[in-house]
């Protein structure tokens, strides 16, 4: 199956998509609800599982199929924010787990009894500096203790599982400031039994984003991904695959952008002549539509060389920065297009607006890309 394959798929995924117009999405959003019966028939669907391998009772499929369902998704007007997390961070225990690992929780994550949708990494103390973490699992006999804290833990009153990023060596105390960090993976559903606290925190879009506080969380050692002391490695293999599905979803939302506002430039008449015949109109659309479709070529060139086992962290980034600011500009675009009606919530194009500007931030900063491709790819000094 090529990348060029999946028109099948597209078309399944905006029927499913149609039964959550609109004013699903904004009643989600007025009351800061988790869209429950959404992710419930993408589960049922068989898409969050598109990753899982057919032995596990997923669907197999690669990287690409994932991008495409993501992307029709955000295309449709609906939000995959909401569950998108667990294409890709199954992908540690998938990569890093044992055998045994895999058989206990990747077949409930496919079939939708085990959601894993949290993922504990970043901490308020040390933002995008993930080697300055510093919750630690101390091993105590068949258990580790965790006590620390974690922030912007999206998903995590919904999910019964996490993957955790945590210190089981003190930084001072590793021969690199990225070893003696370790991934697990935590049962939320006897965490909360046992020192996990859970406390939602209100942003400007409804993201279901959390603090979690670890005091004192005992965790088996079983649950240990990998090795010990060597997680970061295990974080830093699912980033580029991170980074191109949100890519995928900004492309997606620049089309619903740019098909709204293409749509009421022609309809809507001022002064006896629709407003699209204006190039101060039709600019801007254009614009976006062309970075749009720049973004989504990186976004293909990335997953091509993830699939082809290439090294893709370049393209992987430049997808990421080019499709979040394609989406910003076509949002742009959008609002002054539809003038007061793009600020009503009946639009839904100030909703869309705030939930595509979190990609400049999230999961990786426009300026921390910016950093990388300076360093990594020009050869420029580090800057931090």
């Amino acid at each position: 199956m090529t990348q060029q394959d999946y028109a099948e798929i597209r078309q399944e995924v905006a029927k499913l998509c149609a039964n959550f117009p609109g004013s699903y999405w904004q009643e989600m959003d007025r009351d800061g609800a988790y869209p429950e019966a959404f992710v419930k028939a993408l589960t049922e669907a068989g898409y969050l599982a598109a990753l899982v391998p057919e032995e596990y009772g997923g669907a197999g499929l690669p990287l690409s199929a994932a991008a495409a369902i993501l992307e029709e998704i955000q295309r449709a007007g609906c939000n995959g924010g909401a569950c998108h997390a667990q294409m890709y961070i199954m992908g540690a225990i998938l990569r890093h787990g044992n055998a045994e690992q895999k058989q206990r929780y990747l077949p409930g994550i496919a079939n939708g009894t085990l959601r894993l949708q949290a993922f504990g990494v970043t901490e308020p103390g040390s933002g995008t500096d993930t080697t300055s973490i510093k919750t630690f699992a101390t091993r105590d006999g068949d258990h580790y203790v965790i006590k620390g804290q974690k922030i912007w833990t999206s998903r995590a009153l919904y999910s019964d599982l996490m993957l955790l990023l945590a210190r089981t060596t003190p930084k001072d105390q590793a021969a690199k400031r990225t070893d003696g960090m370790s991934v697990f993976i935590v049962d939320m559903r006897e965490a909360l039994k046992g020192g996990m606290t859970i406390r939602p925190i209100r942003t400007m879009m409804n993201h279901s984003t959390t603090e979690v506080f670890f005091d004192n969380v005992r965790v088996p050692a079983e649950n240990l991904v990998g090795e010990e002391g060597k997680g970061f490695r295990y974080i830093l293999s699912g980033m580029n695959a991170e980074r191109i599905l949100i890519a995928a979803e900004c492309v997606g939302d620049a089309k619903w952008f740019i098909a709204k506002s293409s749509h009421y430039a022609n309809e809507r008449v001022v002064f006896g002549r629709p407003i699209g015949q204006n190039q101060g109109v039709q600019f801007p659309i254009a614009r976006a539509h062309v970075q749009m479709r720049a973004a989504d070529l990186m976004v293909k060139e990335a997953a091509r060389r993830y699939e082809a086992g290439e090294n893709c962290g370049e393209e992987a980034n430049m997808a990421k920065m080019l499709a979040a600011e394609a989406s910003w500009a076509a949002g742009e675009a959008c609002i002054q297009t539809h003038g007061g009606f793009g600020f009503a919530a009946e639009y839904d194009i100030e909703r869309k607006f705030r939930e595509t500007r979190l990609y400049q931030v999230a999961p990786i900063s426009t300026n921390l890309i910016l950093s990388f491709i300076a360093e990594h790819v020009l050869g420029m000094p580090r800057s931090y």
